[in-house]
């Protein structure tokens, strides 16, 4: 008997008020799985992700994480958001961002106990950050600022990690980096990436599931150039990865 998904689509639709964003997209992620979603440009990727955060209610379907609704299970659920999604001139350190990811987990009145203070420290050891913490978010690279944001998801320890184009702007040794520790991360959780760079994620991912309005998941061995041309409507290159 297969163990339930970490994560499951049943039928969903959703539409902002025009043409449907999706359209009857099913999807059922595993535990411990690494799966990439890709897609051309406002074809409902960075959606599909909100709606497995609870941020957004499907207009037909349902959507259930960890066995429940996703806004019961957000706790459990690490979240990268695209890059960039703020100001970066705001006065804050790696340490006091990272510290946010223990919001809603600390004790009375927001104040951080000595646990959440460790659970935030061994984030940023685990990113690679923790030399930075004093550091002021204005000063780091794109390379570190991806690192940082991830240490954040990461100090709720998520049984889920859900990234949105996370090596946007990055350049091609950073985000091998980046989905190295992606990598690592996989062994003790779930992880769910966005991207639109199907060639490189393929030699990291599981499965990747191709989405333009609808969905077709494929396991990485079966994307091919007519699986991807369908998608993009164009030709493109592929690249073979093997390990």
């Amino acid at each position: 008997m297969n163990p339930s998904p970490v994560v499951s689509l049943q039928d969903v639709s959703f539409s902002y008020g025009g043409p449907c964003v999706l359209d009857n997209v099913s999807l059922e992620v595993g535990e411990h799985e690494f799966i990439g979603i890709v897609g051309p440009n406002a074809g409902g990727k960075s959606t599909l992700l909100k709606l497995m955060l609870g941020l957004l209610e499907p207009l037909r379907g349902k959507v259930r994480v960890l066995g429940e609704s996703p806004e019961r299970s957000r706790t459990q659920i690490g979240y990268v958001p695209q890059y960039p999604q703020f100001s970066r001139d705001f006065p804050i350190t790696v340490e006091q961002t990272v510290m946010m990811g223990r919001l809603g987990m600390s004790g009375l009145f927001g104040n951080y106990r000595r646990r959440d203070r460790e659970v935030a420290r061994q984030a940023m050891v685990e990113t690679e950050v923790a030399d930075l913490a004093a550091r002021q978010l204005c000063t780091l690279s794109g390379g570190q600022l991806q690192r940082v944001l991830m240490a954040r998801a990461l100090a709720c320890e998520p049984r889920i990690l859900m990234l949105d184009e996370p090596t946007a702007n990055i350049d091609m040794r950073i985000e091998t980096e980046i989905f190295d520790l992606l990598k690592r991360f996989n062994r003790h959780m779930t992880i769910i990436v966005v991207s639109h760079d199907v060639g490189f994620i393929s030699g990291y991912v599981s499965r990747v599931a191709c989405l333009n309005r609808t969905l077709i998941c494929h396991h990485t061995a079966a994307i091919d150039g007519d699986a991807i041309r369908a998608l993009y409507d164009a030709d493109v290159r592929m690249v073979e990865h093997r390990h």
